[in-house]
């Protein structure tokens, strides 16, 4: 089971001989398959939410508030959401698609007969590469998804750079960047152990591989959002909203 699999990687992430080499090869790996795509998507998100809270800003009149709601809205909810749906679309099908292919020409099993213990030494280095890059995904995206905030507030929406800029810390504060942290951290585990799962266990052959992989990615969006939810609660009931 998931919750299974979980466990065994929490229990094993510990033990000693650690894989170091396998964990900067999957880190090196996710990382090559993500950046680019998550930069691409989090240029254009950054120039939405900035559009669209501009617009709204405008409407009730607190225009020098437009910066300061679009760096809140990049960082909690826009940054961490465009790293899960990157590293779960990427990092997990890419993860699932070679734990499959290992299983399906037999080599867990061998593994498994010379005495190797595959979860530790497979996927305790893919689960802490998925959560390594998910984290500095997040802070890339906050970068460029502000930037491209600034950007189009200014051009598109004839906006001062000088109010943008001045309004950051109105409404902003230093939890919101260490709740979009730990929400990509937590998405990257998820991705991980769901594309782990069902790497490990596909059914039906060569085939069964491709099915593992889709199934993978929609059962991670779906965790991934009701776990999105829950952290928002929390962080919300925990930490209070700064006020203008």
């Amino acid at each position: 089971m998931i919750v299974q699999i979980f466990v065994d990687v929490a229990r094993n992430i510990f033990r000693r001989p650690f894989q170091f080499r396998e964990f900067v090869l999957q880190s090196w790996f996710i990382a090559s398959v993500t950046i680019l795509p998550t930069i691409l998507v989090a240029i254009p998100f950054g120039a939405v939410v900035s559009l669209q809270t501009g617009n709204l800003i405008r409407q009730i009149g607190a225009e020098s508030f437009t910066g300061a709601a679009s760096v809140v809205a990049v960082i909690q909810q826009a940054s961490p959401m465009v790293v899960a749906l990157l590293v779960a679309g990427a990092g997990g099908s890419a993860v699932a698609a070679d734990l499959g292919s290992r299983t399906i020409r037999e080599e867990i099993d061998a593994m498994e007969v010379l005495g190797i213990n595959p979860i530790q030494r497979l996927v305790v280095p893919r689960v802490l590469g998925m959560v390594l890059v998910a984290i500095l995904l997040n802070g890339m995206v906050s970068v460029v998804g502000v930037a491209g905030g600034y950007v189009f507030n200014v051009i598109a929406q004839g906006g001062t750079p000088g109010s943008y800029l001045a309004s950051f810390s109105a409404l902003a504060q230093l939890p919101d960047i260490w709740i979009g942290e730990i929400k990509a951290a937590v998405f990257g585990v998820i991705a991980a152990v769901i594309a782990a799962y069902k790497g490990l266990n596909p059914k039906g052959g060569p085939k069964g591989v491709g099915d593992a992989v889709n199934q993978a990615v929609v059962i991670t969006f779906l965790l991934l959002f009701f776990a999105n939810i829950i952290l928002t609660m929390v962080y919300l009931q925990i930490v209070p909203p700064k006020g203008a």
